[in-house]
């Protein structure tokens, strides 16, 4: 069957006007319908947050579970159903935070779900306290001096989990998002998607930088695999390699650096995602790393496949079977 976006949309959002949540869910079901797995073959797994409502509103299994868990509910789903399209759908508060723990090790057992990461860089349900990727200095109502930690980045944990896949993009930019979230899907593994979004009510304009078209011409770069790292409102600027770091250069270097999502070695790819911290560089999108390597769920159901072959019962009435038996009559 061929699907649309509506065929996995079900209610009205429950969202403020013009919160990035609302951009993302309808980049969600576009992309949905384009990777074309049945609504039944989906399930949408969030914990706790403005952005944890997703799953009321996908036509697909769905579970808003507690605060922090939703990696470890969706890590179950997908070992105990491995033929479902497993996503997570996490706040940098719901994700980073209580949740970090899970992010990391289902980064490092590289499960083979999809993890969104909606990063508005503040708690919006709870009404505006600093999250674990708010800057230093940051005021906030948990923080009405400014902050006094620095925060964490998101590609940086990802990396340092050993994940294989991070990606980056714009809310407000569906057709960069819908090609990340379609690149997430197609990656074996745990993939990482970072989605910069606005809360317009407790952080209005963290991403302002880069969240219309205009801005993301001057301060971003769209990172395509096989293709020269260039940008600029022209295409005028390039990277390259300078040392152990990087530098801007002319578009028409010869030494404008070609994007390799696949290199095993992150060393590179974590420098282009920490790019556009107020360092002159530009903000990376797109596929930042991709690398295929065995997946925890495969290799739980492989294990669980040989150890069946080594037994000589199969299921529980051949248990029964397997020692003495005794009729009572």
């Amino acid at each position: 069957m061929e699907y649309i976006a509506k065929d996995y949309s079900k209610g009205k959002p429950r969202w403020c006007p013009g919160c990035g949540d609302h951009f993302f869910l309808a980049s969600l079901h576009k992309a949905m319908a384009e990777i074309g797995v049945a609504p039944h073959d989906v399930a949408v797994i969030s914990g706790i947050g403005c952005s944890s409502r997703l799953p009321h509103y996908m036509a697909t299994y769905g579970m808003n579970t507690i605060h922090g868990r939703a990696a470890a509910i969706a890590t179950g789903v997908k070992v105990a159903n491995p033929t479902l399209a497993v996503w997570q759908i996490s706040g940098d508060g719901d994700g980073l935070a209580i949740g970090g723990n899970h992010f990391i090790h289902a980064n490092r057992r590289n499960i083979d779900i999809n993890m969104i990461l909606l990063n508005n860089r503040i708690y919006g349900l709870t009404k505006g306290q600093y999250s674990p990727t708010s800057p230093r200095g940051f005021v906030s109502k948990s923080s009405p001096y400014g902050t006094v930690e620095d925060p964490f980045r998101p590609a940086e944990l990802c990396f340092g989990a050993r994940g294989h896949f991070f990606a980056r993009a714009v809310a407000t930019d569906a057709p960069a998002t819908i090609e990340v979230l379609k690149a997430a899907y197609g990656h074996k593994g745990a993939s990482v998607c970072e989605i910069l979004q606005n809360c317009v009510i407790f952080n209005n304009g963290t991403h302002d930088s880069v969240y219309t078209k205009e801005g993301r011409a001057k301060n971003a770069i769209y990172l395509e695999h096989g293709k020269k790292m260039v940008f600029g409102e022209n295409g005028q600027f390039g990277i390259a390699q300078e040392g152990f770091g990087l530098k801007i250069v002319s578009a028409d270097d010869p030494s404008v650096l070609v994007h390799d999502a696949h290199c095993q070695d992150n060393t590179l790819q974590l420098k282009l995602a920490l790019m556009g911290n107020d360092d002159g560089f530009p903000v990376a999108l797109g596929v930042i790393r991709d690398v295929d390597v065995p997946t925890y769920n495969d290799a739980v159901e492989a294990q669980i496949e040989e150890v069946k072959q080594k037994k000589h019962y199969h299921n529980f009435a051949e248990l029964l079977e397997t020692n003495d038996i005794w009729e009572v009559k």
